[in-house]
């Protein structure tokens, strides 16, 4: 459904250039420190921002040859709901009413009411959660193809950002074909949903790879100083120097848990990946 080829945006600090693809059915994680280009790689995708250089297919199609088709099949929750504040949700559901055909009034109070969102309150008066969950709701209520969330889950406490992944997950559980590409800082919501993940830092991919395979095969292998010097680092991808010992990033745990008896290794989480890709000393 999307696919990227040496996209390129150049700032006066900062240069993008990413290639990735999204296919049909498929939820893809952008994972990264702030600044590190997730957020201009969907603005590239929406046809946001010009870019410089590289190709960006939706559908087939460059994003400036969009035809209104074309835009109704894609869902987008940005930072912000792009509704003025002063409107209510009774507003908002008159606009989408009046964009969207396949805009369902009745399936979207419900899933409003659900969540606790009150229909004739100011968005003004909401709180970060209930704006996030709105944000997500407006993206999924015209049945969308591909949903593209920025950061939904940002800045929310645990029992709204569980919420949110709810909702994701149960539009995605009403079509299979349904795509998601979702950019967050909080590993824990990307473990649970994501099929694949894409690793960004300072405007490239630096590591992609499916969600059970990092989780599965992926591990740290913690060792003393003496053993690191003899450790066969083929699989090690990063490593962290601590005060008498390292902790390193390998892709193949079992082979080092198999010819290192002494070593300490275990599984890693995507947080553990982030801080040794992003703060160690890669290879």
């Amino acid at each position: 459904m999307i696919r990227l080829k040496n996209l390129q945006k150049d700032y006066k600090d900062f240069k993008l250039d990413v290639s990735m693809e999204v296919p049909e059915g498929r939820v893809t994680g952008i994972i990264g420190k702030n600044g590190a280009g997730k957020t201009t790689t969907i603005k590239a995708i929406l046809g946001l921002i010009r870019t410089d250089g590289g190709e960006i297919e939706v559908f087939g199609k460059n994003p400036g040859d969009f035809t209104g088709e074309d835009k109704k099949k894609i869902g987008v929750a940005l930072s912000d709901t792009g509704f003025c504040s002063v409107l209510t949700v009774k507003d908002v559901i008159s606009i989408l009413g009046s964009f969207y055909e396949d805009f369902d009034e009745t399936d979207f109070k419900d899933k409003c009411k659900a969540q606790s969102l009150p229909l004739d309150k100011p968005l003004k008066d909401f709180s970060s959660g209930m704006k996030a969950k709105l944000r997500v709701l407006t993206a999924m209520s015209h049945k969308a193809s591909i949903l593209i969330l920025d950061e939904p889950t940002a800045g929310l406490d645990v029992i709204a950002r569980n919420d949110v992944l709810q909702m994701i997950r149960d539009y995605l559980g009403e079509d299979q074909t349904r795509s998601v590409i979702i950019s967050s800082h909080i590993s824990s919501d990307l473990e649970g949903l994501c099929d694949d993940i894409y690793m960004i830092d300072n405007g490239r991919i630096i590591l992609h790879e499916d969600t059970d395979v990092l989780l599965g095969k992926y591990g740290l292998v913690k060792v003393g100083e003496d053993d690191y010097e003899s450790l066969d680092k083929k699989y090690i991808i990063a490593s962290q120097k601590d005060s008498y010992s390292y902790t390193c990033l390998t892709s193949e745990k079992q082979f080092y848990a198999e010819n290192y008896p002494k070593a300490v290794v275990e599984n890693a989480h995507i947080d553990d990946i982030i801080v040794l890709m992003l703060g160690g000393n890669n290879k």
